[in-house]
């Protein structure tokens, strides 16, 4: 498990209702010097972690970035849901 991947998840599992439905990967690409984590969970999960107006995502970022500046790296969080209506039938 990654480092931004460890303080992604101290954030935000006492904020979802179904933490075994929650997933968090992180992808390194040393090239660039970036680091993106990708959070998967439930769509009511994701509307909580986005917040109103994005504002629990807007924070969540900029922990992230805060985090990645001590290490001289950019580091994006994306967010996504799984969401059953758009599998093709």
């Amino acid at each position: 498990m990654g480092r931004y991947e460890n303080i992604v998840r101290e954030l935000i599992e006492p904020l979802v209702e179904n933490k075994k439905a929650l997933l968090i990967n992180e992808i390194d690409r040393p090239e660039k010097n970036t680091t993106t984590v990708l959070v998967y969970g439930e769509p009511n999960d994701i509307a909580v972690l986005v917040g109103r107006k994005g504002s629990v995502a807007t924070a969540l970022r900029e922990v992230l970035s805060i985090a990645g500046k001590l290490d001289n790296r950019r580091v994006y969080l994306k967010l996504e849901s799984f969401d059953d209506s758009k599998k093709e039938e």
